[in-house]
């Protein structure tokens, strides 16, 4: 059944150097990882938050039994979060007590009548041994969504701590990727040692300069939250010449050149997601698109220049049919052509 796994990046760290040794050993991987923790949200990595069990420390490792889907339904401690409260990408998980395995991180999106869809599995991860362990992992999850986990065998052993008010549920098989099913059982006062920090989504509050010319190069700060370890910045649909990811709110960006003149979205892309478009990210291309001149008088070729952000250039008469005299027999550039904002046509006139 391992067949339908994704398989990810994933690759199990050892955090834990024994069984149950003492309380101070659990204090000190907890101490250690929420260091870890403050130096990623300090350095190239995002801030994230946590959802599932604060992972209480000296609860016992308890078999799976069967292969199956375990997942906390609630969670009574203070700084637990059930469900996640953002939408983003699991980027680490961590379980206490896990023994065998390898086991999966799965995401579920509870339907509101009672039943779960399953709509993401991590690759495989291995503890090598039953204290704190934490998984990289690259998962989408939506605003709402629980963690679960799942074993590779009934052998497979996961910390289960006792906590009044805390609850868990389990499926049994393992749910399929895509399927909706209610919990085959829910145990009370109980909670399985299972937690994931969650990278939310970047999201852009403002642009400035918000206009810039279409032969590109103008340089733009952009300013939201969530927008460490950006991968990517689009103008539209064009990748920015080039950007600089300043702090966790601002990015600097080159702008691309752009065909057309008119407002694009700026969006940024991390292993979160892109950001939504809204109307605070709108960057617009400044810029002359030769009109076609044609015809009409000087006068009326001067105004149609000016309203495309174009200007006048040379004007040189040469001679033409009488129809044509006092008009516009030629044109350099050609009509259609995006330049720089003002730039000059220019324009024979017949005589």
């Amino acid at each position: 059944m391992r067949g339908r796994r994704q398989q990810g990046d994933e690759a199990s760290v050892g955090a834990g150097t024994g069984r149950r040794r003492s309380g101070r050993l659990g204090i000190a991987a907890i101490a250690a990882a929420g260091a870890l923790s403050l130096l990623a949200a300090a350095g190239a990595q995002a801030t994230t938050v946590t959802v599932g069990s604060v992972l209480p420390i000296g609860a016992p490792s308890v078999k799976f039994e069967q292969v199956k889907t375990l997942f906390n339904t609630a969670l009574p401690e203070k700084g637990a979060s059930l469900v996640s409260p953002v939408t983003g990408a699991v980027v680490r998980w961590r379980v206490q007590g896990a023994v065998g395995g390898p086991f999966f991180l799965r995401v579920l999106h509870p339907n509101g009548s009672g039943a779960y869809q399953a709509v993401g599995t991590s690759g495989p991860a291995t503890p090598s041994g039953p204290g704190i362990q934490t998984f990289p992992a690259n998962l989408p999850i939506h605003a709402g969504d629980l963690i679960g986990v799942d074993p590779t065998n009934t052998s497979d052993e996961i910390g289960i701590a006792t906590a009044a008010g805390a609850s868990y549920s389990f499926v049994v098989p393992s749910l399929l990727e895509g399927a909706t099913v209610a919990p085959t059982e829910t145990k009370s006062g109980l909670e399985i040692e299972l937690s994931a920090e969650v990278q939310p989504a970047p999201a852009i509050t403002a642009v400035a300069p918000s206009t810039g010319s279409v032969v590109g190069g103008t340089s733009v700060k952009i300013t939201g939250t969530n927008l460490n370890a950006a991968s990517e910045v689009k103008f539209g649909t064009k990748v920015a010449a080039s950007f600089t990811v300043d702090s966790e709110t601002q990015i600097t960006a080159t702008a691309p050149a752009a065909t057309k003149v008119g407002k694009v979205d700026i969006t940024a892309t991390t292993l979160a997601g892109t950001s939504p478009l809204v109307r605070a990210d709108g960057f617009t291309y400044r810029g002359c698109t030769v009109p076609k001149l044609k015809g009409k008088t000087l006068r009326a070729a001067k105004r149609s220049l000016r309203g495309a952000g174009c200007k006048p250039g040379k004007v040189k008469k040469v001679h033409a049919a009488d129809s044509k005299k006092g008009k516009v027999v030629r044109q350099n550039p050609a009509p259609g052509k995006v330049l720089a904002p003002g730039s000059k046509v220019a324009i024979k006139l017949g005589k």
